[in-house]
């Protein structure tokens, strides 16, 4: 089959022909239809993301998309072959231990958990790959007519619904989206309407990007400014008053100005989400966060449920995946792929199957 391998100490990516994946226990084969392109892989391709711990030697990247079930190990029970599946790439091992270890399969884990990218080395960016049943979820029934790269959207979504579940979002509240104009921000704020948010508050710094969000229904746009104060008093006239919960998307922020303004346009016990990339400290007002009762909670990735919970809100008909722009290309076409996803106000990109 063709695979995408890359050499980390080489920063070489070549597509090359590769033996088929061999099952192994608790795993099944997937063909993949749509795998997503992230904007920071040619960043990562690269060796500039000196914070991730990619797997050792040769390897296959890619993390998340949708595909078909090839074949099925002999101890999977409930998964079958020629089932329609969402690939999330997040692992979190079965173990009874107060911290299992965790994996974005095909990208990177924490120095602990690093071992699992031994075990699970390859990722999504081949015609088809082995993966844990852990980071397999069905497609409901009642989405089989989805064109595969409006389902793969999805994954983009699951990492904002993980941090609004973590937060604590309830249907009827104000939400700030901190990074809106970006991929995940984005899909952020999509994911807050579905789950019923009374208004949501777009915050970034791409005019055209917010224009865009600004259509959707409960959705107001607050371009940021850098001024902390001003910024704070904006976020809350467009909310009409303090912010019940806010999730911060920035990525690759090296000033915390606009996680600092987010933060004070807070409420009394509203909560703060960290989910972005910021590589500046976050300065926090000692009293004013006691005075205030406000949390601030840190979030990485979601739930073991989160794919099938999300699944159902699009099945519901409460996410509209078709509001988010897509871009499918063939495999072969990675390496544009990259440079499109890498875009300012790019699209959701995938690649695989027969693409576009």
């Amino acid at each position: 089959m063709k695979a995408w391998r890359l050499r980390m100490a080489e920063g070489s990516l070549e597509l090359e022909d590769v033996p088929e994946p061999q099952l192994r226990p608790g795993s099944v084969i997937v063909r993949v239809d749509a795998a997503l392109v992230v904007g920071y892989l040619r960043e990562y391709a690269a060796g500039e993301l000196t914070s991730y711990n990619p797997p050792p030697g040769t390897f296959t990247p890619g993390t998340s998309g949708l595909g078909v079930i090839e074949d099925i190990g002999p101890d999977v029970y409930s998964l079958r072959r020629g089932q329609r599946v969402l690939l999330t790439g997040h692992y979190t091992s079965a173990e009874n231990v107060p911290e299992p270890a965790q994996a974005l399969l095909g990208i990177t884990a924490s120095p602990e958990s690093v071992p699992v990218l031994e075990t699970w080395r390859d990722g999504t960016f081949a015609e088809q790959v082995v993966v844990p049943v852990s980071t397999v979820t069905p497609v409901p029934e009642e989405l089989a007519g989805f064109d595969s790269g409006v389902l793969a959207a999805a994954t983009r979504c699951l990492v904002p619904y993980g941090g609004f579940v973590r937060g604590r979002l309830q249907p009827g509240e104000t939400v700030v989206v901190n990074g809106a104009t970006g991929g995940f921000g984005s899909a952020g704020v999509h994911v807050a309407r579905a789950m019923g948010a009374r208004t949501v508050i777009a915050a970034g710094r791409n005019a055209r990007a917010l224009a865009r969000l600004a259509a959707l229904d409960r959705v107001t746009t607050v371009p940021l400014t850098g001024d902390v104060a001003a910024d704070a008093d904006a976020l809350r006239r467009a909310a009409g008053g303090p912010v019940d919960m806010a999730l911060d998307m920035i990525g690759g922020a090296a000033t915390p100005y606009s996680t600092q303004a987010v933060l004070d346009s807070l409420g009394r016990e509203g909560r703060l989400v960290l989910m972005g990339s910021m590589t500046a400290p976050l300065p926090i007002d000692y009293t004013a966060l006691m005075m205030t009762g406000r949390e601030i909670i840190g979030n990485f990735m979601y739930r073991a449920d989160a794919p099938a919970r999300l699944l159902a809100l699009v099945a519901a008909g409460l996410l509209d995946l078709t509001a988010i722009p897509i871009s499918h290309r063939p495999l072969a076409e990675l390496p544009a792929a990259m440079d499109e996803a890498a875009a300012p106000d790019a699209p959701l990109v995938v690649v695989g199957g027969a693409g576009r």
